[in-house]
């Protein structure tokens, strides 16, 4: 809650109930953490630290730490009341054996240890003991440290006091199963966003973040809250008001906390939670925001008289250079779906309408002068999507969106079914007729492009459209472009990027990725882009061929091949390749190397595009500085 407030003083083995087993989590693990994949296997630390969070909630941690060791295993620790350590009085065995070993047993089905919780509502814990190889709790409480070790969700003994301690908390180390995971390695930028977003929802809590194998440490700390994540997403960008609008309500649906703030961009971005749980694909919290935002503004506008009577400002026309964060608290969420990404509880609806009228409301009726800005950036944002709808509708009436008729300059490819098929953006005509006669044509399709496309990060829809080149990559992949984009329409699996290993090819690839993430962002958080990589070098002694893709392997064959005699080649475009060495080294399936554009932090890749792409060439030059021996390639 906004102040810790703490709900109950008592939190003892007598508030754990029991509901049924864990024998069905290690048959089915994907019912309960959504997939057995990387994803799923950082779902487990989500878990572990939720419990945290809800400690939190109630008022009763401030620090929790988390860590990757160097044996591959993850720790959490936070300062909370700790786990009961009682014996239970039905169950006959302690309370943390039972949170443990029992799916559906903790303190959040009505009782009072937690009023407000996140995680999987009592399955978390228990699912991340029944999915590793081994666990190890230890509770600090009453004096004494507790120890308990589990092996695949059985214990090995009771729990046991190890020693005396002054402390409170619990510390929950484990192994996850190499039985049960694709991969057992731990992102440590996948758990820091998390832990980040944590941060920022639950204002005040200091979150260690911590990664023994590479020596990173990052402490995450902000005391501003949703305001301080609204500001950091607006970093690099002009404001329209100088202090992001806050809401915090506590009503009888819940409590409702908003912030968000007005930027020059051209793109909305909101982020949206309900008990700390990201929900993705938004819900009632959201479509409340969203129709109070639109109805709020369109009275003041008809109110200051800047909206004429029978004008109206849609919710399309409102949300143009809007920076966002919704986080509700309550006490029984519904979440639609088994990976709780939209929140269904229709009362938060009303909630959130009523919260808004109550502060924003407020804030538009002191603040004439702020009010019409944002009315007259919403009457700009209309015009201009007047004129890309008619910018649209030419470009579809000219073919480009839903035609059949390919561009002239497209060599497609036979197959029909585009889970097979893949098509290669090409830097350059001279290049691009060199992949056409090295593709497989079966499968590899060409589409050549002259130049660098448009910078997408400083244009409305309608200019978009009038590039050619970005026409030309709409009607190809026939998936459509922005609010109008359906991926399931796509005729490629794979969108390969493939440009000169040089300053102008990178930039080219920025654009290229900045216009999908912009535009196509389905297309990239979904893995279809993709970024070929040519070599650097040709080494040649003789009739022995060797093709390095970076300094460091050319060196390293050099010394195996011998200096003497070697012919060094270094490729400076595409085009010096010819077409059967473009497809051993690129474009073979068999040899080639691909780098899967991903966006596993949403929030660090807009930022990455607002300084790379931009007004602020500050910013710009200043990550240049940071990262310029760091970086050869984004990995968004």
């Amino acid at each position: 809650m906004s102040e810790n407030t703490k709900v109950d003083k008592t939190y003892d083995a007598s508030q754990i109930q029991v509901l049924e087993g864990l024998e069905p989590v290690r048959k089915r693990p994907g019912m309960y953490i959504g997939s057995t994949d990387e994803k799923g296997l950082h779902h487990l630390i989500t878990e572990v630290v939720d419990n945290s969070i809800d400690e939190a909630l109630a008022g009763y941690c401030t620090e929790i730490t988390v860590t990757i060791h160097a044996d591959g295993s993850c720790s959490v620790l936070d300062n909370g009341r700790g786990i009961p350590t009682g014996i239970h009085p039905v169950e006959k065995k302690s309370a943390v054996e039972l949170v443990l070993t029992k799916l559906h047993a903790g303190g959040k089905f009505g009782g009072d240890g937690y009023k407000i919780s996140g995680g999987l509502h009592g399955v978390g814990i228990s699912v991340v003991n029944a999915l590793s190889e081994w666990l190890e709790v230890e509770v600090f409480q009453n004096g004494n440290h507790y120890k308990q070790v589990f092996n695949r969700g059985v214990p090995q003994r009771p729990l046991t006091i190890i020693g005396p301690s002054d402390a409170t908390g619990t510390l929950v180390t484990f192994m996850p199963d190499d039985e049960i995971f694709e991969t057992l390695e731990f992102n440590f930028d996948t758990i820091k966003s998390r832990l980040r977003e944590l941060a920022f929802l639950n204002k005040g809590i200091v979150i260690n973040a911590i990664d023994e194998r590479k020596n990173l440490s990052e402490r995450l700390h902000y005391e501003g809250g949703i305001v301080e994540f609204v500001e950091q997403m607006n970093k690099g960008k002009e404001v329209v008001f100088d202090k992001p609008i806050y809401i915090d309500q506590e009503l009888k649906e819940g409590e409702v906390e908003i912030a968000f703030q007005y930027n020059d961009s051209y793109n909305e971005v909101i982020h949206a939670y309900a008990n700390n749980i990201n929900t993705e694909e938004g819900g009632t919290h959201v479509d409340g925001f969203r129709k109070s935002l639109t109805k709020l503004i369109n009275e003041y506008g008809h109110k200051l008289k800047v909206l004429k009577d029978a004008d109206k400002l849609t919710g399309e026309d409102v949300k143009e250079g809007l920076s966002a964060v919704i986080s509700v608290k309550l006490r029984n969420p519904q979440f639609e779906g088994q990976t709780k990404t939209k929140l269904g509880n229709s009362e938060m609806r009303g909630a959130v309408d009523k919260a808004m009228e109550n502060v924003f409301g407020a804030f538009l009726e002191e603040n004439p002068n702020k009010a019409r800005e944002l009315i007259l950036k919403s009457v700009t944002a209309q015009k201009a999507r007047e004129a890309a709808r008619n910018a649209r509708e030419l470009t579809r009436r000219k073919g480009y969106l839903e035609s059949t008729t390919l561009p002239g300059k497209l060599a497609d490819c036979t197959e029909r079914d585009p889970k097979l098929c893949e098509i290669y953006l090409v830097e350059g005509e001279s290049a691009g007729g060199t992949a056409k006669q090295g593709r497989d044509r079966r499968f590899q399709a060409i589409l050549p492009l002259r130049g660098k496309i448009l910078n997408v990060e400083k244009a409305r829809l309608n200019r978009v459209l009038s590039s050619e080149e970005i026409k030309n990559m709409i009607t190809c992949f026939g998936a459509g472009v922005g609010d109008e984009f359906d991926i399931t329409k796509l005729k490629y699996d794979k969108i390969i990027c493939m440009t000169d290993a040089d300053v102008d090819g990178s930039h080219i690839r920025i654009l290229l990725l900045t216009f999908f993430f912009r535009y196509m962002r389905p297309m990239v958080e979904q893995g279809h882009v993709y970024i070929a990589q040519p070599p650097l070098y040709k080494l040649q002694r003789g009739k022995q061929i060797v093709y390095c893709y970076s300094d460091e392997e050319k060196n390293a064959k050099l010394v195996e091949m011998g200096e003497k005699g070697v012919d060094i080649q270094r490729y400076k475009g595409l085009g010096e390749m010819n077409a059967e060495q473009l497809w051993n080294t690129t474009m073979n399936p068999e040899f080639r190397t691909l780098l899967q554009v991903n966006m596993k932090d949403a929030f660090e890749a807009d930022q990455m595009f607002t300084i790379l792409m931009g007004e602020k060439p500050e910013l710009r030059r200043e990550f240049i500085q940071q990262n310029a021996t760091l970086v050869e390639d984004l990995d968004i």
